[in-house]
This record gives C-alpha cells, structure tokens and sequence, in this order.
C-alpha cells in the first residue's frame, strides 16, 4: 500500500500586516526621541545699512572679554595665554568686577526687583572666536567654563540674597539675578589662520 503525501496547512497570515503595523504605532507614540539642544546664544540684531555708526555705538574694549582658542586648542584670553581650568575664574572676576576695576566693565546703576538700586556691569560682552583646525572638545570645555561662570555668579548672588541656589529660585527671583548678571557670550564665526602639521 503506497503512502499518499499528505499537504501541510498553511499558516493564515491575512493579519500580520495589521499586527505589525499596530505595534509600529504603539512604538512610536510610546518612545522619546532625544532632541538636540545645542547652545543658548542671542546674536545681536544686523547693522542697518543706511545708518553711520558713531562712537556711542561702539563697544568699548574694557567693556569686552576676549577669548581666543587656536588650532593647537590654546586658548589666549585678553591677550594673555591662559590654561582652560583658569578661564573660569577670571570670566567670573570680569563679569562681576566687585571692585569697580577700571580695566573691567564699567559698571552702571540699575534698578532691580528685590535688589533696589544696584550697579551692574551690563555692558559687558564675553567675545568668543575659535579657529576652525581647533578641536571639539576644546570647543565644548571653553563653552562649559564661560557659561559655568555665570551659574556660580548667580548662584552666589542667590545664596547671599535668599539662601538658595538660583535654579531654586521661581521665575520672579531668577529673572532678577539674571538682570543683574545677564548672559552675553558672543560667537565670532570660526576661521581658518593656519594649517597643522
């Protein structure tokens, strides 16, 4: 008696497309995405092409911080070449200018919320320009310092005045710290001065 061969049923796949077009949906409203940041900066408005600038317009060079990170990835700070663990330090002494220096910002009386009558150094621009050969790293630990700079400023100012850190503080007392230590970190676009060898 010969054996007849017998056919497997087939599998009903009608409704894998449904299935997998179901989880497809369920993953993606159910996971987050990680959105690039990048950097807080506010860049001044464009110069007006019909207006002639006048010596009022200018910023005056004790009023600006210059730091300069080259190819080799030093870093020069007012013309003085400078360690980038340093750095902090010294923005800090520049911003703040606690003993009204005349080489540091000039500092003007302002009225401030929970502060009254204070002087502050508002005009003062913390200039950044870094060479194009220059690494990302050093890019980043130069942008970290700078900006670390002003956290510990208005820590500071926060602890002395209400026994917080600033982050604490609600966006009353925050906003006033910050008019007294406003954020001015300007970005010079990156050149090319050299080549490495």
């Amino acid at each position: 008696m010969a054996k007849g061969k017998r056919k497997v049923p087939d599998i009903n796949s009608s409704s894998t497309a449904d299935i997998a077009f179901l989880l497809l949906i369920f993953f993606l409203i159910t996971t987050s995405m990680d959105t690039d940041r990048g950097l807080a900066r506010r860049l001044p408005p464009p110069p007006e092409v019909d207006k002639p600038q006048n010596d009022a317009d200018k910023v005056k060079q004790r009023n600006v911080f210059q730091v300069f990170l080259n190819m080799y990835d030093q870093l020069m700070v007012n013309g003085e070449v400078m360690d980038v663990q340093q750095l902090r330090a010294k923005a800090k002494e520049f911003i703040a200018n606690k003993y009204n220096d005349e080489t540091l910002p000039e500092k003007k009386s302002k009225d401030v919320e929970f502060f009254g009558n204070v002087m502050v150094t508002e005009a003062h621009v913390v200039s950044l320009q870094n060479d194009r050969s220059s690494s990302y790293q050093a890019y980043i630990d130069v942008q970290n310092e700078l900006v670390a700079a002003y956290n510990e400023l208005r820590d500071e100012l926060a602890m002395e005045k209400w026994g917080k850190k600033y982050s604490e503080l609600d966006e009353e007392k925050q906003k006033a710290v910050r008019e007294i230590y406003p954020q001015k970190i300007s970005e010079a676009e990156p050149k090319k001065y050299g080549e490495k060898k």
